[in-house]
């Protein structure tokens, strides 16, 4: 593959970013007609559970198959591409028109690419995948926005939710992946969250049913996080390391980067635009990837998720005694965690420990709204995160 190929190639990719929105999705699906009989939503319900099944089955037939490029056997790209039309395209197109998003142009581009010998192999495996997986995770929103609109239908929301964790299984061994490489417990804190969340719709607890969806969904983020500008194992880091010894493997882990990246890029974009735009330049294939510099990448990480955590916390102060307050409090906890051992790695571990203290003791005022209590914590808590992003540059 020529390198002048790649670049053009990969531009048709950059020239609309994938996108998140910032606590949901504006979602096109229509709710449920109240008037609709209890056996025919139980048939619809079972068969968009088997249309799921199939879903998961296509993505991993296709992912198995495009899997033979890593071994350099010939990828059958018509036989990936059928699996996709047929199975996988109309959900993406879906989350594209909701999202605003290109992720079926991209991964169309991409499997021709790879047929037409444009692109190598092995970097439309990444794409693929890790754009699926960015539209897996957006569908999972998508459920829960859909749970949040039929609030007060249990069999509906309860429907929605076990869908939700369902699309959550298809990824779940990216979390999985990164525990590992990490130590941490993400798998453990998701399947809390869903508890949460389905312990909140019993008890008709819709505060409690957002909360838990935020634990879900934050980390989820935290997860891609890790996996392209957290240290040590991120793919800048990876492929920062390879440039030095093969370029062609370090393009591969540079496009891996940027695939999902694109899960939290507009999160960042959106709240850090100088932040997200130098992040997305870094992954971007027309970058040379000796260039590309994974201390950089991850203070521009921290910088960003440390603006996001201000902004949450702003609305929440500003939203105080309704729900969205403590909501947005959580939020900002969460976004402290994602880059939480990279904070403690500029403030030290007893600082750090102070702060999530605060965060806690935030939270509870918020829930409980005692203004007066929060008001002197959240201005240390503000304090704290100015001086982390001043200390990240």
């Amino acid at each position: 593959m020529k390198k002048r190929e790649l670049k053009a190639i990969f531009a048709s990719f950059i020239m609309a970013s994938a996108v998140l929105t910032a606590c949901g999705t504006q979602q096109a699906a229509e709710k449920p007609k109240e008037e609709k009989q209890e056996e025919v939503k139980k048939e619809a319900a079972s068969e968009e559970k088997a249309e799921e099944v199939d879903l998961a089955a296509a993505y991993q037939e296709a992912v198995t198959e495009l899997d033979k490029a890593k071994e350099d056997k010939e990828v059958d790209f018509d036989k990936v591409t059928e699996l996709y039309t047929k199975n996988l395209q109309s959900l993406v197109q879906k989350r594209d028109t909701e999202v605003e998003a290109q992720h079926d142009q991209h991964i169309t581009a991409a499997l021709q690419a790879g047929k037409d010998g444009s692109m190598n192999p092995v970097v439309v495996r990444q794409i693929f995948d890790k754009l699926m997986q960015k539209v897996f995770y957006t569908t999972i929103k998508h459920e829960f926005t859909e749970v949040a609109e039929n609030w007060g239908k249990q069999d509906v929301v309860k429907e929605e939710i076990e869908e939700a964790k369902e699309y959550y299984a298809i990824i779940k061994s990216t979390v999985e992946k990164r525990d590992a490489a990490y130590g941490t417990n993400m798998v453990s804190v998701i399947d809390g969250g869903f508890a949460e969340m389905e312990k909140a719709v019993e008890a008709e607890d819709q505060l409690g049913f957002q909360l838990g969806k935020q634990v879900v969904d934050k980390t989820l983020m935290k997860t891609f996080y890790l996996a392209t500008g957290a240290l040590p194992n991120g793919y800048a880091t990876k492929a920062s390391a390879e440039a030095k010894e093969n370029p062609e493997k370090a393009k591969i882990e540079q496009a891996e980067g940027w695939a999902f990246y694109q899960s939290i890029s507009k999160y960042v974009t959106s709240h850090s635009p100088e932040e997200g735009a130098f992040i997305e330049g870094q992954f971007n294939l027309e970058t040379d990837v000796t260039a590309l510099d994974p201390a950089a990448v991850n203070k521009a990480f921290i910088r960003g998720f440390a603006k996001v955590a201000l902004d949450e916390y702003a609305e929440s102060i500003e939203a105080w005694g309704e729900d969205k307050s403590p909501i947005t409090a959580l939020e900002g906890a969460l976004f402290i965690d994602v880059v939480g051992e990279d904070i403690k790695g500029i403030i030290g571990e007893q600082a750090y420990q102070a702060l999530t203290e605060k965060a806690q003791k935030y939270l509870e005022a918020a829930k409980t709204k005692d203004k007066a209590a929060g008001e002197p914590i959240l201005a240390e808590i503000q304090t704290t995160l100015q001086s982390v992003i001043d200390q990240a540059k």
